[in-house]
């Protein structure tokens, strides 16, 4: 009996059916519940750049609207904070704002953003592949495997937002659709793309600007005229970016410099950190900076590398042809690959080339090294488009390069999940701050942010993270934060004015050990005002009876 192929409409059901999925058992077997849904109370303390982005979120949240539309008036004050500069995500915060009456009290969406991202990376890998003209259910199966097992994607612990790799295979999809055929529906949806891609990271929004600026260059070195429609399309989309930020309050902002410190090294792609089947064979990321390899961590895992070597030997031809007819892509991805390894290029442990000081622009550009993950991405979809069209075994080599990829990723996942899992105690005596925050109209905490010295020996910037989590489950108005990126000069460090200045009316002012021998040297009436509250001191104005 002859098996009938399955209809174009069944195929498509199934393969973003498999796909959402695959995402949701990701989700559910990767991220505890209390870590998705957080509420305030907890009996755990939040750690590193993860408590930051989930403060920003918690203060926005219970903070009024204002303007700019990200601003959050009861975190330094007077002049306040964007949450974007603190990895706030925006995309989320705001509806999460918007609906805070049915949320639990100290509700913060920077675990629900893992679940969020997880669900949809594999959705978004097929709705790309199909961009490719590759529409069966196999190979969509593989790439909803694979995208889902990308290590670069995995490997963002405590960067919540930047875990938003289906942006990237988004805008690749778009770019695929209109270098085959533009329209003003496309980019328009080009436009909210980048847009919203803005409110969830900046670095996230560049790449994707730049995988749509591979559109007109694709179409010109075409010799297609429709070049310049595409042109006016790209306009759009940067201009669209470009009044958000202004509209926004992102224009302005700066931070430590530094490109280059964490950027790609040559042999990250190939080096098999965390790999199932290889990661024997390293100890460590690679690293030729002395800042460590993680920011610039780019394996592209077992199967994905098998694809490419599969493709070059069985489709080479293929190959040329399809990075001929997408030499514009080809050419931009080529620069994000320059603009990833910075002006000091590494390849394992030695510095190969030093170019000198990048121009200043470029100093936005830190952590250089996740501009490689537009390559990986496209690398991905294209090997699999490849495989996929090989006569009676493309599809299964397309869906055994899924598996091995999905296969060999498990230590990532692991170590993701175990991350997600801790369940790290407070070190502040967190019950006895609430029961003070709770009767507090503001919190004033020394040493502020700009006056921890590095290296930080006594331990202040983690007790800054732990009090001012505690306050934002209110939130309680606090005196300093620490943040990515600021707007004009660089915090200085002005404590000792502040630290010598009487206890306002409702202040309850935390002193760290960094700043105890101050206060109690300036600070009037500190013997009577502070009572210690573990390692800190909690004062308060004292009122005569």
């Amino acid at each position: 009996m002859e098996c009938r192929p399955l209809s174009a409409r069944l195929e498509t059901v199934l393969a973003y059916g498999f796909a959402l999925l695959l995402g949701a058992v990701l989700v559910l077997a990767t991220f505890p519940v209390e870590f998705l849904l957080p509420q305030a109370g907890g009996p755990w303390a939040p750690q590193g750049d993860a408590a930051q982005h989930a403060i920003a979120q918690r203060y926005f949240i219970g903070d009024a609207w204002g303007w700019p539309p990200l601003h959050v008036a009861n975190l330094l004050p007077p002049d306040g904070l964007n949450i974007a500069f603190a990895d706030g995500i925006p995309l989320l915060a705001l509806p999460l704002k918007a609906l805070r009456g049915l949320l639990p009290d100290g509700f913060h969406g920077i675990g629900l953003w893992y679940g969020i991202a997880w669900l949809i990376q594999p959705v978004a890998a097929v709705w790309c592949l199909r961009g490719a003209g590759e529409t069966r259910l196999a190979p969509a199966i593989a790439v909803a495997l694979a995208a889902s097992a990308m290590p670069a994607f995995i490997n963002r612990y405590g960067h919540a937002a930047l875990t938003g790799h289906f942006t990237l295979l988004l805008a690749l999809g778009l770019y695929l659709r209109l270098a085959r055929a533009q329209s003003a529906g496309l980019w328009a949806l080009a436009v909210l793309a980048a847009v919203a891609t803005l409110l969830v990271h900046p670095y996230l929004a560049a790449m994707v600007l730049a995988l749509l600026a591979a559109v007109p260059a694709t179409l010109l070195l075409r010799g297609d005229r429709g070049w310049l429609g595409a042109a006016v399309g790209l306009l759009a989309c940067a201009g669209g970016v470009g009044a958000t930020m202004a509209g926004f309050g992102y224009l302005g902002a700066q931070g430590d410099g530094g490109y280059g410190d964490f950027a790609l090294n040559l042999l990250s792609p190939v080096w098999p950190w965390q790999s199932w089947v290889l990661g024997g064979l390293v100890g460590a990321e690679v690293d030729a900076t002395g800042h460590g390899g993680w920011e610039g961590y780019n394996w592209l895992g077992l199967g994905l590398l098998a694809g490419v070597l599969a493709a070059s030997v069985l489709v080479p031809m293929e190959a040329l042809r399809m990075l001929r007819r997408h030499a514009g892509l080809a050419l931009v991805l080529l620069g994000l690959v320059l603009l990833a390894a910075s002006f000091r290029v590494g390849a394992g442990r030695a510095v190969v080339l030093d170019l000198g000081p990048a121009p200043g622009f470029l100093e936005q550009f830190r952590a250089s090294g996740r501009f490689f993950w537009p390559v990986g991405v496209a690398l991905l979809v294209g090997t699999i488009a490849l495989l996929a069209r090989l006569p009676r075994i493309g599809p299964v080599l397309a869906l055994v390069l899924g598996l091995v990829q999905f296969a060999d990723a498990q230590p990532n996942r692991a170590a993701i999940h175990a991350w997600a899992s801790v369940r790290t105690p407070w070190t502040v005596d967190a019950p006895a701050l609430r029961r003070l925050l709770a009767e507090a109209d503001a919190v004033a905490m020394f040493p502020t942010w700009p006056c921890v010295p590095k290296p930080d020996t006594l331990g202040d910037h983690a007790r800054q993270l732990q009090v001012l989590s505690l306050a934002a489950e209110r939130p309680v108005p606090a005196n300093t934060m620490y943040v990515a990126r600021w707007r004009g000069e660089r915090p200085r460090c002005d404590d000792a004015a502040m630290i010598a200045a009487p206890l306002a009316p409702g202040e309850l002012r935390i002193v760290l050990p960094g700043a105890r021998d101050a206060a109690l040297a300036t600070m009037p009436d500190a013997a009577t005002a502070c009572s210690p509250v573990g390692d800190l001191l909690a004062c308060r104005r004292i009122t005569p009876r």
